[in-house]
């Protein structure tokens, strides 16, 4: 897997543009490049989905375009303005129109404020007058479902994980902003919430005509809320494209692995796929060339030697792969089937203990299914 380059990027037309962004972060054993050289972009009122498994620095990306991580190198540019090298004051007044929702609703909300509060923090710290928050505060809590009559007074220890959660999305409208970035907003939610949150995030994005990254790492959730999406794997991109192609017809290995890791209705066949090989390596030391022909089946010697660029292997389907998988829809392949003899995948060993943030963990890792 595990590829640089821009070939994906489709220009100026993109609210939200992310070139070769690196983010590392020092340890005690050595730097990790939560995100290594990765590049993507979104249009204004598309929804991005980011997927991958715990590890691949999806969450990493997510905050480093709010800046709220410090950006290694590489590019990021919002509307018409680029805004890596933004001081942090200017970055505070760009997060007006930059909001991001994060996974556990509950410890994002100050535990000691009432609800009608929390949701224009926001607008507190930009100066407004309190008639203003006072009447955005009502509004914002009616358009999440929580009128403000009954929830206006309520402190975060008494609300439900979904409720905190439409707390949260509430905070972000409250600014209008024009992306929304959501980090994993139903994981920590029960299956019965799930569904309620993401219809809500959902009929926000078209009522507020909002841009959204979301970030996910449960299969089903993002097909069913994304327009393109962007597959990751231990800090590199490996495909981008439209959803229903990249589901439905997958050009990378890992891709079709993560499909494959699915888990099936019918109890005999258990899963789609077989099981990936190996463990992630860490990304204190990630392998050569592709980063992922470690677990790949389909691994040559190429793989250790070169790494794969983002190219076009499907009309409008990008993959960072030297040797990517036919079509099996029938659509048109924009490249040559190569045969050869695949590699020995190497074993991997894993390092232990946890990095200090993010989702760089280096312990073990599981497969991605759709029940997260």
């Amino acid at each position: 897997m595990a590829g640089s380059g821009t070939a994906h990027l489709r220009g100026e037309e993109a609210l939200l543009s992310v070139q070769d962004l690196v983010v590392e972060y020092p340890t005690d054993a050595g730097t990790v490049q939560a995100v290594s050289k990765i590049s993507f972009d979104v249009l204004a009122g598309e929804t991005l989905g980011i997927v991958g498994e715990s590890g691949c620095g999806k969450s990493t990306t997510g905050r480093a375009v709010l800046r709220l991580d410090r950006v290694t190198s590489g590019r990021i540019r919002f509307g018409e303005e680029w805004i890596e090298g933004a001081s942090e004051k200017h970055m505070r007044s760009l997060r007006r129109d930059m909001q991001m929702i994060f996974q556990d609703p509950v410890s994002s909300l100050n535990p000691r404020r009432a609800v009608k509060d929390i949701v224009v923090e926001g607008m507190t710290i930009a100066g407004a007058s309190s008639e203003s928050r006072e009447k955005a505060s009502a509004s914002v809590l009616e358009q999440v479902g929580l009128p403000g009559d009954r929830f206006a007074n309520v402190l975060p220890r008494q609300l439900s994980g979904g409720q905190a959660q439409r707390v949260a999305i509430a905070r972000a409208l409250a600014l209008e902003p024009r992306l929304l970035i959501c980090d994993e907003p139903v994981s920590a939610l029960d299956v019965s919430v799930q569904a309620q949150i993401l219809n809500l995030i959902e009929e926000l994005k078209t009522k507020f005509a909002l841009t959204v990254v979301f970030i996910a790492h449960d299969l089903g959730v993002v097909r069913t809320v994304s327009d393109n999406v962007m597959v990751m794997y231990l800090g590199k991109v490996c495909e981008f494209g439209d959803s229903i192609e990249i589901y439905d017809d997958p050009a990378h290995p890992y891709t079709r692995a993560l499909l494959d890791s699915v888990p099936l209705t019918d109890p005999e066949k258990a899963f789609a796929g077989p099981a990936l090989a190996g463990d992630v390596p860490s990304p204190l030391a990630p392998p050569t060339g592709c980063r992922f022909r470690t677990r790949c089946p389909k691994a040559q010697d190429r793989c250790a030697e070169e790494e794969p660029e983002m190219r076009e292997v499907r009309p409008g389907q990008f993959a960072a792969c030297h040797f990517p998988l036919p079509s099996v829809t029938g659509r048109k392949n924009l490249f040559e089937t190569v045969e050869s003899e695949p590699a020995e995948t190497e074993a991997v060993e894993i390092e232990t203990g946890d990095t200090e943030r993010g989702d760089t963990e280096t312990g073990d890792t599981e497969l991605v299914n759709a029940d997260g």
